[in-house]
């Protein structure tokens, strides 16, 4: 099992100039430890995610590491031009080394593309849209396009990527999104309860087995494909000092996820994002969802839920909500040292 690192980038109770500074901190220290990718997710106009411009900052990141994959989790593809981030992508690409990893998705929020002016109801078929016009930009020299919402003619695109298969992943936390990622052999991330992410991978799986296999194929992983589950994890040397540490910053955490949900005093964005209604810290600890323990605490976990879900790929969220730099970067250090090499063989 590779493992690597999923962030939001949360508000917290810091200068954000503090937070931006600490979390590019971490990442270096990320690539050093050896973990395979950091991905970041896109979020608008809400408290639970400060990089709304996720190729700005990972622009410093591919500049500040050497080693360690990174990319968006996930562009939101509707509120782009996608001739735009095609030129962005390959820019990152190329700043990079060839170690960017595409992860695009609709977005799960329709508070936030609405406020981009984008239509709930219309964003499933404007990402496939996108998506479809963005390869098409990605793999030619000089474009053309005619879909629904997006339509080019003769465009040339001398910004080229580095990475001849160019890796796209997709995440979900439902049985129509998992089959779709499959279905264009996909790289692919789970959420939610272990019995709901373990029922997501199998849709995920049984789609690319008839497709014949990922698109983008990658060593190091089995079949080629990375198939990752997503965790909320602590780790310090008590069970009691990572649940000190761990509580806070998840109840902040799970604040922030349902943020725009009690703003506008609204269901529609509970029933959308599905596994993150009623998020106590106690119902996601016993969901599996948030492990938090001394490395051998973690270890035991990660060794009972990973093959049961049948995943080879641990996103793992070490620094959320208002955790101190320093307990995020202990927690990391302690996983690194003590629970990688433990989980290597799964």
């Amino acid at each position: 099992m590779q493992v690597g690192i999923f962030d939001h980038v949360e508000l917290a109770d810091r200068p954000l100039a503090t937070t931006y500074n600490e979390r590019l901190d971490y990442v270096v220290a990320a690539d050093e430890a050896g973990f395979y990718c950091y991905h970041i997710a896109e979020h608008h106009c809400t408290p639970l995610n400060m990089v709304p411009n996720p190729g700005a900052y990972m622009g410093a990141v591919a500049r500040l590491t050497k080693r360690i994959h990174l990319g968006p989790l996930v562009y939101l593809l509707p509120l782009y031009s996608p001739l735009r981030l095609a030129e962005e992508i390959a820019m990152l690409d190329q700043l990079s080394g060839g170690r960017y990893e595409v992860g695009v998705g609709r977005g799960v929020s329709p508070f936030e593309l609405n406020y981009h002016k984008v239509d709930h109801a219309d964003s499933r078929e404007i990402f496939i849209d996108a998506f479809k016009c963005l390869n098409e930009a990605l793999e030619h020299e000089d474009f053309s396009y005619d879909g629904k919402y997006f339509q080019y003619k003769n465009v040339p695109v001398p910004l080229r990527k580095l990475q001849k298969n160019l890796p796209f992943w997709y995440g979900s936390s439902n049985a129509v999104g998992a089959a779709w990622a499959g279905e264009h052999g996909m790289h692919f991330a789970a959420n939610g309860p272990t019995s709901v992410a373990k029922t997501n991978i199998a849709t995920f799986r049984e789609a690319l087995n008839k497709r014949g296999g990922p698109a983008a194929p990658k060593a190091g992983f089995s079949g080629g494909t990375a198939v990752g589950v997503l965790r909320h994890i602590v780790v310090a040397d008590t069970d009691a000092e990572a649940a000190r540490i761990c509580e806070p910053a998840f109840v902040h955490h799970a604040a922030n996820l349902n943020w725009l949900r009690v703003k506008h005093n609204s269901t529609e964005f509970a029933a959308r994002l599905g596994v993150h209604t009623n998020m106590t810290y106690q119902n996601c600890t016993e969901s599996g969802m948030v492990i938090a323990g001394s490395p051998d605490t973690v270890i035991r976990a990660l060794r009972e839920q990973a093959p049961e879900m049948d995943a080879n790929y641990l996103l793992a969220y070490l620094f959320f909500g208002t955790m101190a730099a320093t307990d995020a970067m202990n927690s990391l250090n302690l996983f690194a040292k003590h629970v990688m090499p433990a989980i290597a063989d799964i």
